[in-house]
């Protein structure tokens, strides 16, 4: 087992007197947050990501994020900065050779060949060992490895290896080092009960690539001399590892005393849809986690005290946006909710429904083909049609993992009225929270550094609909399995 608890500096156990950046680089938005010491927003970058080709491959542009970022750290170099902490998505990683980049990181959402993903499978370890699904494309980055060596055999001889999130303490601080958020997020590299690599990586010779290994909450090192120019910024700013982005959201709820330690199900919102439950009742490493689902994306993340985190997910940010087709209006915004609102009744009585999935390989219905059932010409009825969809979806997810108790809706389509107060109406038995607070991943980041600090506001108990759901869910999944029985023959 691994020793994270002693590898490398840890935090000083006082508060910071300085502001704290956040940059949290996801799949479709790169953001930096500015923060004081008592979790005060000052001021937020955002970017759209937009993937690059080389060699006919798809990838993610550090380039262009790195020039970005360094831009946008500028702004700060007026601020009394003392903390840098990282936090990405969990699906990149990125090799490194000769103390730089060594190639642009593969985007998860290129898929394999088809012959090279075939020996991949042969090759990984069974889900009981390490709670990765076999998913789609690259987003085991275990299978990224596998065609980087096919790629570039020379390079990946000699390389180091870093998650997304830990590539970006590296670029500010020199440095390269892991951290088990990153490495236990489906990457097919880790192994949650034995707290270790799994077996795959040890026999491939990844691990030795990826160490050391350290916590979140460790510092990496403080800004090279290059770094410091190019931005202004002190050389003496500390750079944490940092973690993975929807770790980070969990982080975030366990500050708010209803969440806690207590029975619990953080949902995070966002391109993906991530639920991960923290159960009470027994210690959290003897949770088996081996009975999950694996063919219906359910997962075994591990948060940042390298606990293992019984987790489900779909591409619910991604199926909305498609779904809503040319609207330009998102589901979650502020003054269209009432009419929102107002179109689920109609929506109900003519039994309209979306069928899923519409991304191949994901969710609880990997296999399944989407269809419109009865789809609404009416703008408001489609978009609040979509939220019933991604409702639906959800809760089935949500039972694949046994939430129950509290549920905490976090992230951009906890705004959603419809989506959220659907939920509620479908978990009775469970108190559906969202939060007051935004930028809950940044402020995740945050209680790395202070873990006593206390969200801004309350949560507040969504209000179920007014509605027969139940009637609705059990047509749709008739449908849904009706369908799954038609595309079997």
């Amino acid at each position: 087992m691994i020793d994270i608890d002693h590898l490398t500096q840890s935090r000083e156990s006082s508060v910071p007197n300085g502001t704290t950046i956040v940059i949290d680089l996801g799949k479709t938005l790169s953001k930096v947050s500015l923060w004081d010491p008592a979790g005060q927003m000052l001021d937020r970058q955002v970017r759209p990501n937009t993937p690059i080709e080389v060699d006919g491959v798809r990838r993610l542009d550090a380039g262009g994020t790195a020039q970005w970022l360094l831009e946008t750290l500028g702004r700060h170099a007026g601020h009394p900065v003392r903390t840098i902490v990282p936090v990405g998505h969990g699906a990149a990683v990125c090799a490194l050779d000769q103390g730089r980049l060594a190639f642009p990181p593969l985007d998860y959402e290129e898929e394999l060949p088809e012959e090279l993903l075939a020996e991949y499978r042969a090759a990984r370890d069974p889900f009981s060992v390490t709670g990765s699904p076999a998913l789609s494309g690259g987003l085991n980055f275990g299978a990224q490895l596998f065609w980087m060596e096919r790629l570039y055999p020379q390079i990946m001889a000699r390389a180091a290896l870093v998650p997304w999130a830990q590539y970006w303490a590296f670029f500010l601080t020199g440095r390269a080092v892991s951290e088990v958020t990153s490495l236990g997020c489906h990457s097919d590299l880790w192994n949650p009960r034995a707290q270790d690599f799994s077996p795959l990586a040890e026999r491939m010779g990844w691990a030795e690539k990826l160490k050391p290994v350290v916590r979140a909450s460790d510092v990496v090192g403080t800004l090279t001399p290059d770094i410091a120019a190019a931005t202004g910024l002190s050389p003496d700013v500390e750079v944490l590892a940092g973690l993975h982005d929807s770790n980070a959201a969990l982080l975030a709820a366990r500050g708010f005393a209803e969440i806690a330690d207590n029975e619990a199900t953080v949902l995070s919102t966002g391109t993906w849809f991530i639920a991960m439950r923290t159960p009470q009742r027994v210690p959290a490493r003897t949770v088996d986690t081996a009975v999950l689902p694996e063919e219906r994306d359910c997962l075994v993340n591990v948060d940042a005290y390298g606990n293992p985190v019984p987790s489900a997910r779909f591409m619910g940010g991604r199926e909305i946006e498609t779904l809503i087709e040319i609207d330009t209006r998102r589901v979650d915004i502020k003054p269209d909710q009432p009419a929102l609102l107002a179109a689920v009744p109609e929506v109900l009585r003519n039994n309209r429904m979306i069928l899923p999935t519409l991304c191949g390989g994901c969710g609880p219905y990997p296999n399944a083909t989407f269809t419109w059932v009865n789809r609404p010409d009416d703008w408001y009825e489609r978009r609040a049609l979509a939220c019933l969809y991604a409702a639906l979806v959800a809760d089935t997810s949500l039972d694949l993992i046994g939430a129950s108790e509290r549920l905490l809706v976090e992230g951009r389509f906890a705004e959603a009225e419809v989506f959220v107060r659907a939920l509620a109406t479908l978990r009775p038995d469970c108190q559906v929270f969202t939060a007051i607070a935004h930028n809950d991943v940044s402020f995740g980041a945050l209680r790395l550094i202070d873990p006593g600090l206390k969200p801004q506001g309350d949560l507040v108990r969504v209000r179920p609909l007014d509605a027969d759901l139940d009637t609705y869910r059990s047509r749709w999944l008739a449908e849904v399995e009706a369908a799954n029985v038609s595309n079997a023959a």
